[in-house]
Parts: C-alpha cells; structure tokens; sequence
C-alpha cells in the first residue's frame, strides 16, 4: 500500500474488501489490519478517509462507525 500511495502521489487512500460469507461486520482481523495501514501510511503523510467491507447489500463505512 505504501509502495502504491507513493507512486501515484497520493495524499490519502480509501481501502475496500469484500466478504465473501456476505457479512459485511468487520472482524478483528480487518480492525487490526485497518489500523496498520493508517499507521504505515501515516509515516509517508497518506490520510485513510475509509474503510468499505462489501458483502451482500450496502457496504459498511468503518469510517461511519468511527473505526477509522
């Protein structure tokens, strides 16, 4: 991810995954894994505006739910 928001520039990221079960709660796992890419990012001054998980119907924001 760092690699990527350096090459194209960026100034922030919005990260999406999909749950293939169709629950669209994040795990544990994808909260750990959110707050390592914030802090990973952050050191190279890329802000995270979101996180989406889709599964069946509408996408859950983490960013809604201030997880990010």
């Amino acid at each position: 991810m760092v690699k990527r928001a350096l090459a194209h520039n960026a100034a922030a990221a919005i990260l999406v995954h999909n749950h293939p079960s169709g629950v669209a709660e994040p795990s544990q796992a994808d909260r750990l894994l959110t707050e390592r890419l914030k802090e990973a990012l952050g050191m190279i001054e890329v802000r995270v505006l979101d996180h989406f998980i889709v599964g069946d119907g509408e996408p859950l924001s983490m960013a809604e739910y201030g997880w990010v």
